[in-house]
């Protein structure tokens, strides 16, 4: 009797190790990424570099998109199997760097290496898929894929603030390491299997050299914001901006630094909002440590909270979309963008305020989250909307180049008038309370933009 394709999934054996080692690589790289949040602090502190906090993560962000954007470039030629192994070896060699670093610098570069590991493990794995399964598998493996960084989300920071706390951070970089080389053994067989579909240079190959001259700008910026009452800081910073402005323009959609109605405005609310998030995010474990003095596990449980109200946020759009035929996208991005304001508002509260800190900052963990977890599916969807045939490519791709580039920015200018005021004496405090209120802008600006948001209406489409 013939197995019907309907039947094969994608844990059938022909499939099995790849699709497990596909979510061990997945989750393994979230669970790093996300880990960071809750230990940061404890870095920069034990290796006195509180002044480039927001480079943990700028470094990270910015490296994973020159990861992402050079091996799409280059996989064609080089193969899944030969790029996953040159991604994974770029992850590890920044993994150890990070682990045995001695000062922030060191680690900076680790963290580098591993942006550019992972960005590129990400686009092996979409790759992978495409050739790997039949299409009647590619949303099923797809949906295991967004699966594989939920668990993380929830239990990541959490892990990693017992780790930090009772051992050393050190060992939240050595844990990730067996698990990779598990996925390793799992996909590379299968990998050396797949056959690339032809060697022709990409029609974006230029994209490549955007991406890195976005980064060297983006970095000249950040680096001038850190000592920005200086005249040097301030020549730095304005030729990073300016060197920043032309490949902006070409990896997004035309119109979307003037956030033009339709797709562009769409693209900058996303920015905002999402620079928002994961600024707060990471600035709040700040405080809550730093300031409040918790300890990093109940912090991560906080950061944790905010994880579970995304994805609370996330199953209601889903079934809201369902009952309105995807009608009531453009209001439900204002509602979670209003969420959002609140919980930034409470955010400052939780760090301002002497006494009731931890209950603002759940609360606000709360709020930030399930309002992302509205805007951010429902952003994405509404994008979509507006591509032509052959289209959805590139627009997926702008939508995965502002959720990483947007908040690597974002977290950076905080970090750096954390640094400001660390020099200029003014505390601590101050610095975070003025990074946060930043990220109040951003999402003030994001709620403003939304209504320049054009959705295309079911009836429309038809």
């Amino acid at each position: 009797m013939e197995i019907s394709q309907k039947e094969v999934g994608v844990f059938d054996a022909k499939y099995r190790a790849l699709t497990i080692g596909i979510i061990l690589a997945v989750t393994t790289v979230a669970f790093e990424g996300l880990a960071i949040v809750t230990i940061a602090p404890s870095m920069a502190q034990k290796m006195n570099g509180l002044h480039l906090y927001g480079w943990i993560f700028s470094a990270f962000l910015l490296a994973q998109i020159l990861g992402t954007m050079i091996m799409g470039q280059r996989i064609n030629k080089n193969g899944v199997f030969t790029s996953f192994g040159i991604s994974i070896l770029f992850f590890v060699i920044g993994i150890v760097i990070a682990a045995t670093s001695v000062n922030m610098f060191m680690l900076i570069i680790g963290r580098v290496f591993q942006g550019l590991g992972a960005g590129a493990i990400i686009t092996c794995v979409y790759y992978s898929i495409t050739l790997g399964y039949p299409d009647n598998l590619r949303t099923k493996i797809l949906a295991l894929f967004s699966s594989a960084f939920i668990l993380p989300a929830l239990i990541g920071p959490y892990i990693a603030g017992l780790i930090a706390e009772y051992l050393s951070w050190r060992f939240v970089f050595w844990l990730v390491l067996p698990f990779i080389a598990l996925a390793v053994v799992l996909t590379l067989p299968a990998f050396r299997k797949l056959t690339v579909r032809g060697n022709a240079a990409s029609k974006n190959s230029r994209k490549e050299g955007y991406a890195i001259l976005l980064t060297i700008g983006t970095g000249m910026l950040l680096a001038g914001l850190s000592f920005i009452t200086e005249w040097k800081g301030i020549i730095l910073s304005v030729a990073g901006l300016i060197i920043m402005i032309q490949p902006l323009r070409k990896l997004l959609p035309e119109g979307t630094l003037s956030a033009r109605r339709g797709l562009p405005a769409t693209i900058a609310t996303r920015g905002f909002f999402v620079a928002c998030y994961y600024a707060t995010e990471s600035y709040v474990v700040l405080a809550l440590t730093d300031v409040k003095m918790l300890p990093a596990d109940l912090a991560g449980l906080i950061v944790a909270a905010g994880a579970l109200s995304w994805s609370t946020a996330a199953w209601l759009q889903s079934n809201l979309d369902a009952k309105d035929n995807g009608n009531g996208r453009k209001k439900r991005v204002s509602v979670g963008l209003g969420f959002m304001i609140i919980g930034v508002v409470m955010v400052m509260l939780a760090v301002g305020l002497p006494e009731g800190g931890i209950i603002f900052a759940v609360i606000s963990q709360l709020f930030t989250g399930f309002g992302t977890g509205l805007a951010h599916p429902t952003t994405g969807a509404i994008a979509l909307q507006h591509a032509k045939a052959g289209e959805e490519g590139d627009i997926s791709a702008s939508l995965q180049f502002t959720d990483a580039f947007s908040p690597g920015l974002s977290i950076g200018i905080g970090g750096a008038l954390i640094g400001v005021s660390q020099s200029l004496n003014l505390g601590l405090l101050t610095g975070i309370l003025l990074a946060l209120f930043l990220q109040l802008l951003f999402v003030l600006m994001s709620f403003i933009v939304s209504f320049r948001i054009k959705q295309t209406r079911v009836s429309e489409r038809k």
